[in-house]
């Protein structure tokens, strides 16, 4: 990470009461600036044609074409991507200034982190961003742990980090000549998959994944496994976005290590061990246009908020930042939002937001972690349970681990 958030503008509050209890504030209608320090979360309201403050700057840009390229002027579109990640465990209270991760697409990335210490706070979700090879494209992506592993005493962060590390390995060392198949959503997949197998400290475990590419031409391709999932936003609407694919209520598909002795116990006793393939991913093709904002998440987003929520918080965070602007003809973009998504580089101590991205990534993973613990407003899990099975006494949030990984897109000159 950049640098420590020292404040926050989220406005990330619903027009319902908030689900975080804080003295002396509320949700006003217009936009809401929260300064996070470790002690403390305040809430002040500020008019809504002043955005939070973005400082331009001068660090080196991530170009969408090598060198060695040349690309004729307005032949080809290109583009950038700014990307955070926000995290937060179950079992443990959410940080913005800690749970943060800002990438950088010159930062050297390693092979798997089995020393557990190294992990991002995810509980047993995780997620990776790495830059694909030589290129301008980035890969990206999810993964959620089945805690159900944790009855035959494995630990299931074991396979969903080691799934995302050695996906992100992979596309960072990518070189075409190197791989029988083009690189893509699905493959990459395919690859950390076949990594986290063999790899012999990894004995069992699952997890589902929803994993990207998007390219410097401004094409994204998703390879979406499970009940993690994602959402195009663009302009104050939702775009796109991925349907879960489960077996049955609450039962995702999922990659999976299976021992033998548990195959055998199946077999001998009845029942059903998941065990899916990414040959089972729904791959699916989008085009980005300048100012699209793209939201990954596990489940622990999608259980407690809704793709319309999550709208909500992203406009109000963008609109408030001018990112995103009301014109005569609706929404448009704003003309500084490529300044907006350089990370901040460290070395400005009056810095007050590290980037754009980041912002949303900790609007919507303290929305959701909210959410998740409020006992009485009904999310859409608490819905789909009550449809599901209408005697069940379900109410509130899901409790869960939370990870976000937001993608705003930059088209160059615009």
């Amino acid at each position: 990470m950049a640098s420590s958030l020292r404040s926050l503008a989220v406005t990330a509050c619903r027009t319902s009461t908030p689900r975080v209890t804080i003295a002396g504030s509320s949700c006003a209608s217009g936009v809401t600036v929260v300064s996070l320090s470790k002690r403390q979360l305040s809430l002040v309201a500020a008019p809504r044609q002043r955005g939070p403050k973005f400082v331009q700057r001068t660090t080196r840009g991530f170009h969408t074409s090598t060198p060695s390229q040349s690309i004729p002027p307005q032949s080809t579109p290109k583009f950038t991507y700014g990307i955070a990640a926000s995290f937060s465990a179950k079992d443990h209270k959410y940080n913005p200034n800690r749970n943060i991760f800002n990438f950088d697409p010159y930062n050297h990335i390693r092979a798997r982190r089995k020393n557990k210490k190294t992990r991002p706070g995810s509980g047993q979700d995780a997620f990776f961003v790495s830059r694909v090879g030589e290129t301008s494209d980035v890969a990206f992506g999810v993964a959620d742990g089945v805690g159900g592993w944790m009855n035959s005493g494995v630990d299931p962060a074991d396979f969903s980090h080691g799934l995302c590390d050695y996906a992100a390995h992979a596309a960072y060392t990518h070189r075409p000549e190197e791989w029988e198949t083009p690189l893509n959503a699905r493959s990459l997949m395919q690859r950390g998959y076949e990594d986290i197998c063999n790899d012999e400290t990894v004995r069992a475990g699952g997890s589902t994944a929803c994993v990207a590419i998007a390219r410097g031409t401004g094409q994204l391709e998703v390879a979406n496994l499970g009940d993690s999932g994602f959402v195009q936003l663009r302009l104050n609407a939702v775009h796109d976005y991925s349907e879960p694919q489960t077996h049955a209520f609450n039962t995702p598909y999922q990659l999976s290590i299976v021992p033998k002795k548990i195959l055998a116990q199946v077999a001998a006793f009845g029942g059903t061990q998941l065990c899916d393939f990414p040959k089972d991913a729904n791959v699916s093709q989008h085009a980005l246009r300048h100012g699209d904002v793209l939201v990954f998440a596990t489940d622990g987003v999608w259980d407690n908020l809704s793709r319309h929520e999550i709208l909500k918080i992203v406009s109000k965070i963008m609109i408030g930042a001018n990112a995103w602007v009301h014109t005569e003809n609706g929404i448009g973009v704003g003309t500084d939002l490529h300044n907006f998504t350089m990370p901040d580089d460290g070395k400005d101590a009056t810095e007050d937001i590290p980037s754009l991205q980041s912002f949303l990534a900790v609007g919507i993973t303290n929305e959701a972690k909210a959410a998740s613990m409020n006992t009485k407003l009904d999310g859409p899990f608490a819905r789909e349970v009550q449809r599901e099975f209408p005697y069940e006494k379900w109410q509130g949030g899901k409790v869960d681990d939370i990870c976000v990984v937001v993608a705003i897109a930059c088209e160059e000159k615009k």
